[in-house]
């Protein structure tokens, strides 16, 4: 399979955030991701997530939600409202752009960035097909739970104690089709041997059923 790569910078509002846009031959999908505090477009669970899902012919595109000035804040990263805003603007730019345009979107979201992307599911201008979230906090999105018609996954670790309550209580919470997937054996980060490929292969049979 063919797959075009690039490095892109995407303009949003006054900053300009850089991203990895990756696009298989022959794709109908793109999924963005929504990455955790303190991590960026170089972060190596969801660049192997990306890769599988690129395998299963669906695109990816991973970027900062800061620049680097305002990752340098600490607050800023839990500043769910800015990357909401981040994750949209990104969105809009990849619905004007040729080679993306004409692809379903979906959402990727790890730790903090699954609240921005259910928030950012929750306009309905963004036409948004599927959610997956890995180790999330959808608990943080607090009003747009129930409002979201977007198909959501969540996906989390079976030692995970304190966020696996976390997203019970949101799961609760959401109306559209979702599914709570608990993987045993696997902590917060999916270290153990196997469990980050069974959340990624989970992960991608979802929006290929849904995108």
């Amino acid at each position: 399979m063919k797959i075009s790569e690039k490095q892109i910078t995407i303009p949003i509002d006054s900053v300009r955030l850089d991203g990895t846009l990756v696009i298989p031959e022959g794709a109908s999908a793109m999924v963005v991701f929504a990455h955790g505090s303190g991590s960026s477009r170089h972060s190596p669970r969801n660049k192997f997530v990306a890769g599988v899902l690129q395998k299963s012919g669906i695109g990816t595109l991973l970027f900062d939600l800061l620049t680097r000035q305002e990752d340098a804040v600490y607050e800023n990263r839990f500043d769910i409202p800015l990357l909401t805003d981040r994750l949209k603007g990104a969105t809009v730019w990849l619905k004007s752009q040729p080679s993306t345009k004409h692809l379903n979107i979906g959402y990727f979201g790890a730790s903090t960035g699954t609240a921005s992307a259910i928030r950012a599911a929750a306009d309905p201008r963004l036409n948004i097909k599927a959610i997956v979230s890995r180790g999330g906090r959808p608990d943080l999105a607090e009003e747009a739970l129930s409002i979201i018609k977007t198909p959501t996954l969540l996906i989390v670790g079976g030692l995970d104690d304190v966020v696996i309550q976390l997203n019970k209580k949101a799961f609760a919470m959401i109306k559209s089709e979702k599914e709570l997937s608990i993987i045993p054996g696997a902590t917060h980060l999916f270290e153990e041997q196997g469990k980050l490929e069974e959340a990624a292969r989970l992960a991608a049979d979802w929006f290929k059923r849904y995108l």
